[in-house]
This record gives structure tokens, sequence and C-alpha cells, in this order.
């Protein structure tokens, strides 16, 4: 799905663009609306607007993402005494964190992500906090889209993306 458009498309542009995908989704999960979320360095807010992303918290719905540029990770934690799973999110990259899943999400450090988002509820994005303070713990550490440990070492090597 991804390369079909300008990344820096408008809104409109982006949700036309992937409309059939969109629509395909929407259907299956029964979500009511979509959106683009668009997020720079320069945005006005934007360590307030990360305050409440990175802390753990769940949703009484799914947080449904399909990423059109940039990228972040998504810490997911299962269960409060089981170990946290981190899911680095770039271009072309869906995901579906369910509903009731405990989980924080952080930007890579170009701190901008654009993606395409579902809701079932028209309020849009709505976290309920556990109070938990675990993400306070975890420093984002993004790879990108070409690293790859090499088999049998645990060393990492980036590669180019189309190799």
């Amino acid at each position: 799905m991804a390369g079909r458009i300008d990344r820096d498309a408008s809104q409109e542009e982006i949700l036309a663009a992937y409309g059939s995908e969109v629509a395909s989704l929407m259907e299956q999960g029964g979500y009511i609306t979509a959106d683009v979320v668009d997020v720079t360095p320069d945005l006005p807010g934007l360590q307030a607007m990360l305050d409440r992303f990175n802390k753990e918290h769940r949703h009484a719905e799914d947080e449904v993402r399909f990423i059109v540029k940039g990228g972040g990770i998504f810490y997911i934690h299962a269960e409060e005494d089981a170990p946290v799973f981190s899911i680095e999110v770039r271009e072309g990259d869906l995901i579906n964190v369910p509903a009731g899943m405990r989980h924080w999400f952080d930007l890579c450090p170009e701190r901008t992500i654009r993606a395409i988002r579902l809701f079932k509820e028209k309020a849009g994005w709505t976290p309920l906090y556990t109070g938990d303070d675990i993400a306070s713990h975890f420093q984002p550490l993004c790879f990108g889209p070409g690293y790859a440990a090499e088999k049998g070492t645990g060393v990492g090597q980036a590669f180019p993306r189309d190799a």
C-alpha cells in the first residue's frame, strides 16, 4: 500500500488514495470514521501530545494505524507481570492494538509520523491510563526499515531497503 501517493499530500488525498483499503478495514472492524494524524517536530504542543501517548494506557476500542510517513514504536504490555514487546512501525506498516491491551507509543528520533487512524467512536482517541510508570523505564530505540540481526550473532547490521 505504501508509495502510491505523495506522503505529504492532504488528508483528503491520502484517504482517497487508500479508500478501498480503508473501506474494507472499516467494514471488517466496525469502524465508523477515519482520519490522518500528522505529527512533525515543529508541531505546536508536540511534547504535551507525546506525553499523552507515552504513558501506559488502554482503549475501549482497537487502535488501528496505517503508517504513511515517518515512524514510531508501540510498546505492548499484555499483562501486568508480562514482558514488554516493542513494535517499530514505519511507512507501509499497518498495526492493530486490540481493545483493552496495555500499551504506549513513542516517536522515532526524527519525531515525525503520519498515519491513517480508524475509530469506532466519533470521539476518536481516548486513553484509559493504567497509572503504572513502566513506560518511564524504556527509551525509544528505532532501527529503521533496513535493520536486521546477522544470524547467530545477535549483532545488527543495516542493509539497504531493497537488499
